[in-house]
C-alpha cells in the first residue's frame, strides 16, 4: 500500500522499533465485527441462534468477529430485527469504556452513522435520554434509522452545530461521547480512500475543529459527569494536544483510568505541548497490537458540585388526552402510556423522554418515539414503534422462522397470503416477527397480510 511519505516519517518517529510490525499489518486482512444489541437479546442467547461463525472480541463483552469475505450479516433477517450492529472492532471501544447507567442523560455529539449511539442507547435500557447529534442532516437520517432499528425510543436525533447545542443543554448531560471528526489515519488499512482524504485535509485541519468541539461539549456536562473523547487517528495534535487543550481551558476536568486490556497502549505525553504526565492515562490502539484498526481514547471527569436541580413543574402537552384511535390501538399493548409524555404534532403522535429542556429553535429529525399517525379517524402505528416493542408487548403477532421464505418477501415489501396460518385470526394490525423478534407491521384481512414494512428500509 502506498502511504504518504510525511505519514510514514511521522509513524517511524512515533513507533521507533515497532514501525516494521506496524507496516507489516497492512498486508493482513481487515477485521469485521458485529456488536450484539443487548436491549433486545443477551449475548449468550445470540450466540445460540447466530446463523454464521463468530468469535469474541476479547475487550468488548458483546462484540464478535465474523468473516466478512464469506458471509453478509447485513442481509440476514436478524439484522433487520436490530439484533446486532456491524462495527469495526476497535470502534466499539469508546462506548464500551464510557460507563453509562440506566436513567442517565447521555449525548453522542458526533454520532452518525450510529455505531456508538446505539450502544449507549442499549445501555440506558429504555430509560433516561439519549441525544444523538450530527451536523450533517443527510448523515443524521442514517443515524435516525439505526437508532430506530435498535428499538431505542427515549431519544433525540439532532442536527446542529455543537456550539448551538451548548446553549440549550448547559450542564445537562451525565455522560457525553465525542467521536470527533479526524484525519482518519487509523482507518487507512480498512478504507484506502482515507489516504486521499488525509492528503486533502490532514491533522492540522481537524485539530482546530476538535479543540472547539471538546470545550463546547464540556459545557454541556454536569459536574460529576464523565466524557469520552475518541478519534481514529494517530496524530498527537488530534489526540493528546486536544485533551491538553481541554485541561487548560476547563481545569475542573481530570483524566480517568479506563477498564484495561492487554493490547491497549498508553497515551504519549511527549506529543503534547506541555508534556503533561497525566496524558499517559489515555489510550492508544495500534493495529499491530490488537485485532482492530487504530484509535485513541481519553476518559474525562468534570469535578465540582452540581447546582440544585429545579423541581419539575408538571405540565400538559398538547396531546395530554389520548386520542380515542390511539387508546383503542393501545388496548393490544401490554404497557401503558403516560399521558403527560404524549406530544401530538399535526397527524403524528410522539412519546417524549422525561425531563427535557425547552427545545424550541433546535434543528432535529426526531424527538422521542414516533408512535404513529392519525389518519381519517384511525391510528396507523409506526415502524419505530414496531422495533421498540417486544413480541410479548403486543397481543396480535405473526412469528416466522428465519428460514421461512416469507420473511424475505415481507422485508421486500410484498403482500403475503397466509390462509394456512390465520384461518382463525381476526382482521387488524399484526406485529410481524422473526424467531420472536419484531420486524414491522402488517394489516390482516381475509387471509391476506397487507405489508406495512417501511419502504425506505426494505430489502433490495
Amino acid at each position: 500500500m502506498n502511504l504518504p511519505c510525511a505519514f510514514e516519517d511521522k509513524m517511524k518517529e512515533l513507533l521507533a522499533g515497532e514501525y516494521p510490525d506496524y507496516i507489516a499489518c497492512y498486508e493482513e486482512p481487515r477485521y469485521y465485527g458485529l456488536r450484539v444489541n443487548t436491549n433486545k437479546i443477551t449475548t449468550e442467547e445470540f450466540k445460540k441462534i447466530c446463523p454464521f461463525d463468530i468469535t469474541p472480541v476479547p475487550w468488548i463483552p458483546n462484540g464478535f468477529y465474523y468473516d466478512g469475505e464469506t458471509v453478509s450479516p447485513s442481509k440476514h433477517p436478524y439484522y433487520f430485527a436490530g439484533l446486532y450492529y456491524l462495527q469495526e472492532p476497535s470502534a466499539m471501544t469508546p462506548a464500551s469504556r464510557l460507563p453509562v447507567n440506566p436513567g442517565e442523560k447521555v449525548l453522542d455529539l458526533c454520532a452518525a452513522p450510529g455505531g456508538k449511539a446505539t450502544e449507549l442507547g442499549a445501555e440506558l435500557c429504555g430509560t433516561g435520554v439519549l441525544a444523538a447529534n450530527d451536523i450533517s442532516s443527510s448523515r443524521a437520517k442514517g443515524l435516525l434509522k439505526n437508532v430506530e432499528v435498535f428499538g431505542i425510543g427515549n431519544m433525540l436525533i439532532l442536527s446542529e452545530e455543537p456550539g448551538r447545542l451548548s446553549g440549550y443543554f448547559p450542564g445537562y448531560f451525565d455522560k457525553i461521547l465525542i467521536d470527533a471528526p479526524c484525519s482518519g489515519e487509523g482507518m487507512f488499512r480498512k478504507d484506502r480512500k482515507m489516504v486521499r482524504a488525509w492528503e486533502e485535509h490532514g491533522p492540522e485541519f481537524f485539530s482546530s475543529i476538535q479543540k472547539s468541539i471538546i470545550v463546547q461539549a464540556a459545557d454541556m456536562l454536569r459536574p460529576g459527569g464523565m466524557m469520552m473523547y475518541s478519534t481514529c487517528t494517530f496524530d498527537g495534535r488530534e489526540n493528546e494536544q486536544t485533551v491538553e487543550h481541554l485541561l487548560k481551558n476547563r481545569p475542573e476536568f481530570e483524566i480517568m483510568d479506563m477498564e484495561p486490556y492487554e493490547g491497549f497502549s498508553p497515551g504519549r505525553p511527549e506529543l503534547s505541548e506541555t508534556h503533561c504526565p497525566e496524558l499517559v492515562r489515555t489510550v492508544r490502539i495500534f493495529p499491530h497490537h490488537m485485532k482492530g484498526e487504530g484509535h485513541y481514547l481519553a476518559l474525562l471527569k468534570k469535578n465540582g458540585s452540581a447546582a440544585a436541580e429545579k423541581s419539575a413543574v408538571p405540565g400538559k402537552r398538547n396531546g395530554t388526552v389520548l386520542p380515542s384511535e390511539l387508546a383503542e390501538f393501545m388496548e393490544n399493548v401490554s404497557w401503558k402510556l403516560k399521558e403527560s409524555r404524549i406530544d401530538i404534532r399535526g397527524e403524528r403522535i410522539y412519546y417524549m423522554p422525561e425531563g427535557l429542556p425547552d427545545l424550541r429553535g433546535v434543528r432535529f429529525l426526531r424527538t422521542g418515539l414516533l408512535l404513529g399517525e392519525l389518519k381519517k379517524k384511525r391510528f396507523e402505528p409506526s415502524q419505530a414503534l414496531a422495533m421498540h416493542l417486544k413480541k410479548d408487548d403486543y397481543k396480535e403477532t405473526l412469528d416466522f422462522s428465519a428460514g421461512d421464505e416469507r420473511v424475505s418477501r415481507y422485508l421486500k415489501g410484498e403482500t403475503l397470503h397466509l390462509d394456512d396460518m390465520v384461518s382463525d385470526r381476526s382482521k387488524g394490525w399484526y406485529l410481524v416477527c422473526v424467531d420472536g423478534y419484531p420486524l414491522g407491521w402488517g394489516k390482516l384481512s381475509q387471509g391476506t397480510l397487507k405489508n406495512k414494512y417501511l419502504p425506505g428500509w426494505r430489502l433490495c
